[in-house]
């Protein structure tokens, strides 16, 4: 059974597949205030302070600007982190030849 966790910012559907992440940390550097690495360096959406009941959100989406967090994303070694544009169009990893 996969683990996906999902979020939509700026109107991309954004998954990162934890069960696929090896931890490079990639998007991290590119964007760290969407991403981090857990206590078990798997990807992770950045979490805001909260209590225990809190749903899992980016602490300001709005803040990582679109083509910043394409990069974030696209630069998965290991293509952990899927995005689908506004039409449901996959764009990150790209599928080159489909």
């Amino acid at each position: 059974m996969s683990r996906l966790v999902e979020r939509v910012v700026h109107g991309l559907r954004v998954v990162i597949d934890r069960d696929q992440c090896v931890g490079f940390g990639d998007c991290v550097k590119e964007a760290p205030e969407g991403f981090k690495l857990d206590e078990d360096s798997i990807a992770a959406f950045v979490e805001p302070e909260a209590d225990e009941d809190s749903i899992a959100a980016f602490v300001e989406p709005e803040a990582v600007e679109r083509e910043r967090l394409l990069r974030a994303c696209d630069a998965c070694p290991v293509d952990a982190i899927t995005v689908w544009d506004e039409t449901g169009r996959q764009i990150v990893p790209s599928r080159v030849g489909i």
